[in-house]
């Protein structure tokens, strides 16, 4: 029941005469009503004024999440130039795009995309000589776009392939069985998954996969998952005759996934808690009945990924004392570590991932956070390397270990995703699949710049630009970072960035610390009590942009999602005099209850939590909820989020820009964008992609006094 109503919104919008001037704007911000609630941490007192907003179905949230739309979006829809930027983004964005070419099962399967439509298509090809036909469409499944693939595994022989459904962005995922050859779903309806892969049996007839307990009615949105197990499921049968095959009640922290190697003997499981790279690694031997589950890598010391194996001997990519990975030979009846048998060693660069094709390993290294694919015998011994068209990013090399023929694609922030066959006896690339987008390449530079951070580190930072910009210190620049998780930013083709360029702008991107560019010692460099290493790398690009001539301080934004949002908020806090607008999207804002939310959890082995003490001490020092000043002129700020946002909760958001209206008096815009049925990004239709771009797009370029050359505006 409400308190009392919500004011009436009103927005004043004063245009002076030239359309580029700059907006004089008054807001009057919906009344958030404050709580007295008050939480002790270890002695400290903080107050929560807004902890009603936690719940995403009262009528009050709703109320107030209309209200602030109310003011938002008709403060978006009158900036200068938005129509001219979504125009354009529809332009550029309508294209014909296509994914990867992977065999599985003696098939071929790829995505591909007309240019506009909300969903990517799956297709299958029998033979690369025979026509693609349709197996998958999810645009058929809802009439706006919101039901998305959450992935896919094919069958062995290629009969079957199980897919993932995801309805309104939420990570909560419904699976189901089509036969490839006749096109049809079999009667399978799997249920109560999230974060799960599905890895078939060796004879089609089922797949393991991992199983969360139903949540509660009305909090499948925030409660929190734990207590998974990991269940094999038999086709043509219902998931209640599902056969449970490993579960941890006294680990409840623990998920799985899976992999069973490609001659069908051993189910390896990975025991995964939280995000912590670390892994344990057990195994079922599937050719001997009544097998149980054994434990094989069970210190939980460091990561673990199976690439292959022949027999018991497996091949086995880790970074055990060797923080930028190594492939060794693992043989599962002697697994001591003294045993093990280096067949790639450890380099300067970090071994990203290895798979198996042609009886070779195929590397994929990260070389100053830009792909360099390698090659090398079952021995170790180096057989050549892939030659690339420039500094960019290469996925692909998808097929079985006497495939002979395979493909990949390479992209770059002025390179579309292109596909390229890839002989493996001959070392010839031929392009197979080209994207054609209405802009020339050749007119944008892509380099890479070092520069050095506060403590002294050497930090790099890709920077793109249309040739023929001048270091005046007056270009707009969007800088965005992410910085954790052992997640590496890597170049690559964006319709939203090639835009930015288009007008005049730049595109700025530093690999910080907490990312897995430089391999385990460089992510650990930004987690716990070392994450403000990644908000001071963040602010010396920044600085680094302005001292170089690039831009500065009235033209310089800055943009992040998810960990990145929290790196955004944190860093407008810390130097609010820095930049001229700030964009913390989805971003993990309330850092003492952050936790208690859905997989919120799993993110302590990079932020620790507020219930340890130590913890708390630096966490207090940074969580961007609880360190908003008053008499303070923040960059004008545009938060976004999304309703059905499971995975970073909305209520981060949605206190954050209350907190920040509340407490800010100058006149810049401090508002808050909320995206109804999408989640936290993945599987977002491309016609909402389009508008939040365009809306994004046209903030950032009002702040950061955007005049681009071409573009007449409204």
């Amino acid at each position: 029941m409400l308190l009392k109503p919500l004011p009436y919104i009103t927005l004043l919008v004063i245009l002076l005469a030239s359309s580029c001037a700059e907006q004089t704007v008054t807001f009057d911000y919906p009344e958030a009503r404050k709580d007295t609630i008050v939480d002790v941490y270890h002695d400290t007192t903080i107050v929560d004024p807004y902890r009603w907003l936690e719940n995403p179905d009262s009528e009050e949230t709703k109320q107030w999440v209309q209200a602030q739309n109310d003011i938002t979006y008709p403060y978006l829809n009158q900036l200068t130039h938005r129509t001219a930027i979504k125009n354009r983004l529809t332009e550029l964005w309508d294209y014909p795009r296509y994914g990867v070419t992977a065999k599985y099962g003696g098939k071929y399967f790829y995505t591909y995309n007309n240019g506009l439509q909300n969903q990517s298509v799956l297709y299958v090809q029998n033979s690369l000589e025979d026509e693609a036909r349709v197996l998958i469409d999810p645009n058929t499944l809802s009439e706006d776009g919101t039901v998305a693939l959450g992935g896919g595994s094919v069958s062995n022989k290629g009969n079957y392939i199980q897919y993932g459904i995801s309805r309104s962005g939420s990570d909560w995922t419904e699976f189901y069985v089509r036969d490839i050859n006749t096109g049809k779903d079999l009667s399978d309806k799997l249920i109560d998954i999230k974060f799960s892969s599905a890895s078939w049996s060796k004879d089609d007839a089922g797949f393991f996969y991992q199983r969360y307990p139903k949540p509660e009615e009305g909090k499948a949105l925030n409660a929190q998952n734990r207590s998974p197990k990991l269940m094999y499921h038999k086709i043509g049968t219902d998931q209640s005759m599902d056969e449970l095959i490993y579960e941890r009640p006294d680990k409840p922290d623990w998920g799985f996934d899976t992999k069973v190697t490609d001659d069908g003997r051993y189910l390896i499981i990975y025991a995964w808690e939280g995000t912590d790279p670390k892994l344990r690694v057990f195994y079922k031997d599937l050719g001997q009945a009544g097998s149980t589950v054994q434990p094989l890598l069970t210190n939980f010391d460091a990561s673990y990924a199976v690439v292959g194996n022949d027999g018991p001997v497996l091949y086995v990519l880790t970074n055990h004392n060797a923080p930028t990975y190594k492939l060794v030979a693992i043989d599962i009846r002697k697994p001591a570590a003294t045993e093990w048998k280096t067949l790639i060693d450890q380099k300067s660069e970090t071994l990203l991932s290895v798979s198996m094709l042609n009886n070779q390993f195929v590397a994929f290294y990260l070389k100053d956070a830009y792909s360099s694919v390698r090659f090398f015998n079952l021995e170790g011994k180096p057989e050549g390397e892939l030659a690339l068209p420039g500094i960019g990013t290469v996925n692909g090399f998808i097929g079985s270990r006497e495939d002979t023929k395979t493909f990949y694609s390479y992209t770059s922030f002025n390179y579309p995703p292109t596909v390229f066959s890839y002989d493996m006896t001959t070392s010839q690339s031929t392009i197979y699949r080209k994207p054609e987008v209405k802009f020339n390449p050749e007119d944008y530079i892509v380099e890479q710049q070092f520069y050095r951070s506060k403590d002294g580190t050497m930090i790099p930072m890709f920077i793109a630009y249309k040739k023929g910009l001048v270091k005046n210190g007056k270009n707009p620049v969007d800088l965005y970072g992410y910085g954790g998780f052992n997640i590496s930013l890597t170049p690559s083709f964006g319709v939203p960035e090639l835009v930015w360029m288009e007008m005049g702008g730049i595109y700025a991107m530093p690999n910080l610390r907490g990312g897995g560019e430089y391999g385990e010692k460089w992510h650990l460099a930004g987690t716990k009590e070392r994450k403000q290493n990644v908000f001071d790398d963040f602010i010396a690009a920044a600085e680094f942009l302005i001292d170089q001539g690039y831009t500065s301080k009235e033209h310089l934004s800055i943009s992040g999602a998810s960990n990145g949002g929290l790196l955004v908020a944190a860093t407008m806090l810390q130097r609010p005099d820095l930049f001229a607008s700030a964009i913390p999207a989805v971003g993990v804002l309330d850092m003492l209850r952050y936790h208690k939310f859905t997989i919120g959890w799993a993110w302590a082995s990079d932020y620790g939590t507020s219930e340890n003490p130590e913890d708390f001490e630096y966490l207090i020092k940074y969580s961007p909820l609880h360190n908003i000043r008053p008499n303070v002129e923040y960059p004008a700020t545009l938060i976004t989020t999304a309703d059905h946002d499971d995975r970073v909760v909305p209520a981060h958001s949605f206190k954050f820009a209350a907190t920040l209206q509340a407490t800010y008096t100058g006149n810049r815009p401090m508002l808050i964008r909320i995206e109804t049925k999408a989640g936290h990004g993945a599987g977002k239709p491309v016609s909402k992609l389009i508008e939040e771009a365009a809306d994004v797009m046209a903030f950032v370029a009002e702040h950061t006094k955007m005049n681009p050359s071409g573009h007449s505006g409204k």
